[in-house]
């Protein structure tokens, strides 16, 4: 395997990194690889993608809060491993060093004052919202550009318990269309459980709600209120529907894997185990010597 190969298999293991833990596994690649400036060179979009995907998150400067690295805040491209991102939050954009997971050079952002109003009362709701249910939570609400009545909603929940062994991280995103009265969303979980194993769940669960005219037609506080309440339903459910699976898989799936009973067709005394486990010593020594006097 050449340079080039391991480079991008070195990616495909970034690309793959469970919730927390993508240094770890970029200290275990730097193994495979043993030139750092190469990696570094051949792995920058592989990390910039990731970021992108995971929603990370990342302190804004001279704010008292965090904010989320996504594509849908990016508002330019700067050169080598740097992008420009906003926090509609703060009214602030802030260069983001992709290798350092740093934010920096904070400068004011002007909003689009034809759609402030309403992206302001989505945020203020979706606030509420994770107060609720992502007490360690992190959400932005942005503008999509070049269209003033369509708005995203992104929202990201980590935990991390590496003296545990495990970690997770939930996502979600939301199309906010006042236009076509649509909500078109997604949650995306992922969970790692590695305590003398490797248990990985990753899954995304669509979601599209029809908005009534009622709501639509709302004052913006009240809109954005009835909308993340349509999406509290939706994630509850989609929660409750986890949970139900993975308590029937416990009680009858896992179980349906197992043998009833033995071979023999008779339950085994586990009172008697040692017993057997000396008898059968004993038939075996006795078999030995019976050999050996042959």
């Amino acid at each position: 395997m050449d340079a080039k190969e391991r480079i991008e298999t070195a990616s495909n293991f970034l690309l793959q990194s469970p919730p927390g833990e993508i240094n770890d596994v970029l200290n275990d690649v730097r193994n495979i690889i043993s030139d750092d400036d190469s990696l570094q060179d051949g792995i920058q979009s592989t990390l910039r993608e990731y970021n992108l995907e995971q929603f990370i998150t990342v302190d804004v400067p001279g704010a008292q809060h965090q904010t989320l690295i996504s594509r849908a805040a990016i508002l330019s491209t700067e050169e080598g491993s740097k992008e420009r991102f906003l926090d509609p939050r703060s009214k602030t954009s802030f260069l983001f060093d992709h290798l350092g997971l740093e934010a920096s050079d904070p400068q004011p952002y002007e909003p689009d004052a034809d759609s402030e109003a309403f992206r302001s009362a989505l945020e203020t709701a979706t606030s509420a919202y994770l107060s609720s249910h992502f007490v360690e939570g992190v959400a932005a609400v942005f503008v999509t550009p070049d269209a003033p009545n369509k708005f995203t909603v992104q929202i990201v929940s980590n935990k991390y318990n590496p003296n545990n062994y495990w970690s997770g991280r939930w996502r979600s995103e939301y199309a906010v269309d006042l236009s076509d009265s649509t909500v078109v969303g997604k949650i995306m979980l992922n969970v790692h459980y590695y305590e003398q194993g490797n248990v990985q769940l990753n899954t995304t669960h669509n979601i599209t709600i029809a908005l009534p005219a009622a709501i639509v037609t709302s004052a913006p506080a009240a809109a954005a209120s009835k909308i993340l309440a349509l999406i509290d339903f939706e994630e509850t459910k989609y929660q409750t529907s986890l949970n139900d699976t993975y308590s029937e898989m416990g009680e009858k799936t896992f179980k349906a894997l197992r043998r009833a009973l033995p071979m023999t067709r008779q339950k085994l005394d586990w009172d008697k185990v040692l017993g057997y486990k000396i008898g059968a010593e004993i038939s075996g020594s006795k078999g030995l010597s019976r050999r050996h006097e042959l």
